[in-house]
């Protein structure tokens, strides 16, 4: 099975620029690169952050750009977002019975859960009592393989102005799912906009970039200064199979066209690597092929 992984789009109203980026264009370039290079991908999920401000206008650009996706779309909450502006353009998202963005779907390898951690007010997260019995009854009624999908993050990891705004509740979030570790497959979950893998308390977890700019690999730093730059937006793509989950990061905006690291003809191959920035065989956007040597 493979599926995609998209998160923080920050989409803001058509006509505007975010931090001088067009956040729906990007969108629109992730839905493209999708359906051309993935487009055998059983679903897409967007973990969170889908508008920056949460206005209507946003919803409606975010909405026409994600609407070319050639496969089904699954919508979560994150602290950009306003949940009532959601549910006035997608009406039909899913919810469980307090109100929260929380719902689940199977798969054939597996039940995916895409929780809420969403709080008014603050750019942190929460996971309140409501939202943790919702989860356990879930976790409780699923007897088979689980892959978990959130907004933040319930663990530091070394950003300080990211880890005060990480998921506050992380210790009761985690005494509602260590009586399921076992079936846990992998942990999804957005918020940081950087590549950020590995595993927290046995159980493994990824973060990918956003679509319109990134937070700084400011290890440290000032806990009340959120650091931004332009590295390039990328998705996820996770292929799973019954032993093996694997997630590969897609710089779909790179620069670089793919080109062959081996001689396209017979011949010493240490010439072809060490001659192939030579004038005629690339140009800084599109590979040549070198002519064959006499």
């Amino acid at each position: 099975m493979k599926f995609i992984h998209l998160t923080d789009t920050h989409v803001i109203k058509t006509g505007a620029r975010l931090y001088g980026g067009d956040p729906a264009a990007t969108l629109r370039a992730a839905v493209a690169s999708i359906n051309a290079e993935h487009g055998d991908a059983e679903f897409v999920v967007v973990t969170g952050d889908l508008t920056h401000w949460g206005d209507p206008a946003a919803y409606h650009a975010f909405a026409e750009a994600i609407a070319g996706l050639a496969m089904p779309v699954h919508l979560m909450v994150g602290n950009h977002d306003v949940t009532s502006a959601l549910f006035a353009r997608f009406p039909d998202l899913q919810r469980d019975p307090n109100g929260f963005v929380q719902y689940t779907f199977d798969t054939d390898q597996g039940r995916c859960i895409l929780l809420d951690t969403r709080a008014e007010g603050t750019h942190a997260g929460a996971f309140c009592k409501r939202r943790q019995t919702w989860l356990g009854t879930e976790l409780a009624a699923t007897t088979g393989p689980i892959m978990l999908f959130m907004h933040h993050p319930p663990f530091p990891v070394g950003i300080r102005a990211m880890d005060a705004i990480m998921l506050q509740d992380a210790d009761a979030f985690h005494d509602t799912i260590a009586p399921h570790k076992s079936r846990i497959r992998h942990l999804f979950f957005g918020h940081l906009h950087r590549p950020v893998f590995g595993t927290w308390k046995g159980v493994s977890f990824s973060c990918m970039r956003g679509l319109n700019h990134q937070v700084a690999l400011d290890l440290g730093g000032d806990p009340a200064s959120i650091l931004g730059n332009f590295e390039n937006p990328a998705y996820g793509v996770v292929i799973v199979n019954s032993d093996s989950l694997v997630v590969h990061m897609h710089d779909f905006h790179a620069a670089s066209a793919p080109f062959s690291l081996s001689p396209p003809f017979e011949g010493n191959g240490r010439d072809y690597a060490l001659s192939f920035g030579e004038k005629g065989m690339w140009d800084g956007k599109k590979a040549h092929q070198p002519s064959r040597p006499d």
